[in-house]
Formats: C-alpha cells, structure tokens, sequence
C-alpha cells in the first residue's frame, strides 16, 4: 500500500462471507464448529485483517421499524434523539488494546470503520427523506455532520491513546450501479467541509483514508480524492467499474476489493482471466485484490478453495512483478520496468 516492492499480496478477505454461504460451506466440509469470521480465514489460511466499527448510535437509541425508513423528520426530532448518539465512550479498549498487541506481534493488519457524512444523516433520517434533506432542511444536515466530525475526532484520538491502525474506511455507500446519488456541488457543500476536519487528523498518524461505497465510484472517486481521500473499496465490478481506469486517474490511490465474485463458482478458466485482468495493477502497488464484496451463496467450499489456490498463485507473481519494477518513492510516483499487458487468456510468462 505505500507503493513499494513486496514479497507477495496479501490472501485476504476484507468483508468476509453472506451467512448463507457459511451455511452451504457447512454442509461441503466446512467444519461444524468454525463459525466466526476470523476462525474461518485462519482455517481457511488468510492473512488476518482484523476490523472495528464504531457507530455513532449508542446503546440505547432507537431502530428504525424497517430498513432505511430512518428515525428522525425534523430538527426538533433530531433534538430529542440527539442524548442517544456520538457516545463518549465509543471506544472498547480492552478489546483495542487486545487488537493492538496483534499487530505489534505482526499477527493481523489493523483498520477501523467511522460511518461517513453521507451514510450517518441517510440513517438517522432514512433514504428518501434524507434525499430530499440536503434541498429542504440544509441546517439539519449541516448540524448532524458537524455533531458527527467532532465525536470522529474523539473515536481517533482514542483509539490513537492504545495504538495505531493500518488503516481507516469511512463508510458511505453513495453510490449504486449507475453512479452517485449526490452531485458534486452537494458533495461539496455538505461533506467535504468535514472531511477536511477529520482526515488531517488521520494523515497525522499516518492511517490510510479509505472510502467504502459499492456500486460504481469511477465519478465522485474524483472528489474524495480532492477531499484528502486516500483509496477506495470495494470496487464492485458488477457496477462497471474498472481498476485500470481507476489507476490511470489515480496514481497514488490505494485500492482494495474488484476481484469479481460473480466467476467465483465458473471454473478455472474465467478465475484465472480475472485474476490476469487484475495482475498488472497490482504488481505497480497500492492496490490488495480481494472480493469485490462478500463471497455470494452460489459458490460452493470446493469453488472457494480452487479460488484461493489461484489467488496464491497469482500472489506470488504478483510479487515478482513488483519487484522487476522501478519504484521512485511511496507517494505513487513510479516507473513500471516491467509489466505485462492484462492477458485474459493465458498465464503471464
């Protein structure tokens, strides 16, 4: 991730697996009594990136009565609810200090999610009111994302007090298959003003920012990286989104996801094109192939394990790739000696 030569990719799995796939793989050979996410990746032999997620909703704040109906109209309601969030004590810090004794021990990489300036008003407010919020009720969205860029410093420097994570992702989901629900004025008249308070923060302690939001990001992935944005993922291929276009705008973004998991269950062939399609990008660093999103029910234990023998594989040639290229520094700017076209239908020699 700091664009420098490396011995191989990390094997890793940044979002896990839907429940449904965890319980047909149960059923494929699985054992009964590997359930947890991380038992699963130490059984399976990933590398461990461990996550926390801190929510801006306490303990005791109210549900909404179905998903993305929201639980707040007005101000006044916003009032009301405003003693249930931003905890002051978000930080769980025997668990913390557990996670940070980890990493120093080089067992695990290290990263914690903060719910961004767009996904925390859509769920206080829920999807269509939100929407409408950022036209109707501007001082209500303002108010919220200036209560929450405060309590995000709190949550950094805290966890900051115990140790120091690889890396950050804000989570923000703003965008779905035909791009951003936002425009770019919105975005910068209503996010960009609290990123500019939270990411120096961040950068200070050397954490890379990273944006979560699927669909197709190839647009506003403009925007966050002028907003101090350091990398982007998931990368959902079913989106359109494309790495090599991303990196070609991009040069010092970090990447983490693409690998499309929708040839997951079509044989080797088609995984090894994917895993072609990806290979030059990723041997000029800054970007970890993973699942573009959690590994669907439709592939089964024997698909997933074919899959990781390719994926180590191509982490390995990978590897060799990065090292036949000339890096001239960390910050993105480099000069490849070495790297081969994207070939989709032979390995690369």
């Amino acid at each position: 991730m700091r664009f420098q030569p490396f011995d191989r990719l990390p094997v890793l799995e940044w979002a896990g697996w839907w429940d449904k796939t965890i319980e047909r793989w149960h059923a494929e050979g699985l054992p009964a009594d590997v359930t947890d996410g991380y038992a699963i990746s130490r059984h399976l032999g990933l590398d461990i990136y461990k996550q926390d997620w801190s929510t801006a909703c306490g303990p005791d704040c109210p549900s909404p009565v179905s998903h993305g109906a929201g639980i707040i109209a007005t101000e006044e309601d916003y009032n009301q609810i405003r003693p249930f969030l931003y905890p002051p004590h978000p930080v769980n810090r025997q668990k913390w200090q557990t996670l940070a004794a980890e990493q120093r021990r080089g067992e695990v990489a290290l990263w914690f999610t903060l719910e961004g300036f767009f996904w925390f008003p859509r769920q206080l407010l829920g999807i269509e009111r939100h929407l409408y919020a950022f036209y109707d009720q501007p001082g209500l969205m303002h108010r919220i994302n200036t209560d929450l860029a405060e309590w995000m410093l709190r949550v950094i420097d805290e966890i900051c007090s115990i140790g120091t994570p690889d890396f950050m992702t804000f989570a923000e989901d703003m965008s779905y298959n035909h791009g951003s629900m936002l425009s770019k004025d919105l975005f910068d008249e209503f996010m960009q003003p609290y990123y500019d308070r939270v990411i120096p923060r961040l950068k200070a302690r050397a954490i890379i920012p990273i944006i979560d939001s699927d669909g197709d990001i190839t647009v506003p992935a403009h925007w966050f990286e002028a907003a101090g944005l350091e990398g982007i993922l998931p990368l959902e291929r079913q989106a359109g989104v494309d790495i090599a276009v991303l990196r070609q705008a991009h040069p010092s973004m970090r990447f983490i996801g693409h690998f499309d998991k929708m040839t997951m269950n079509k044989g080797e062939g088609v995984m090894r094109a994917e895993f072609e399609r990806l290979l030059p990008t990723a041997a000029k660093g800054g970007f970890l192939v993973s699942c573009d999103h959690q590994t669907p029910p439709g592939v089964s234990y024997r698909d997933y394990q074919l899959y990781l023998a390719l994926f180590r594989e191509y982490a390995e040639e990978v590897g060799r790739l990065s090292r036949q290229t000339r890096f001239t520094g960390s910050n993105g700017h480099r000069k490849p000696a070495c790297i081969p076209e994207a070939n989709t239908t032979s390995r690369v020699p």
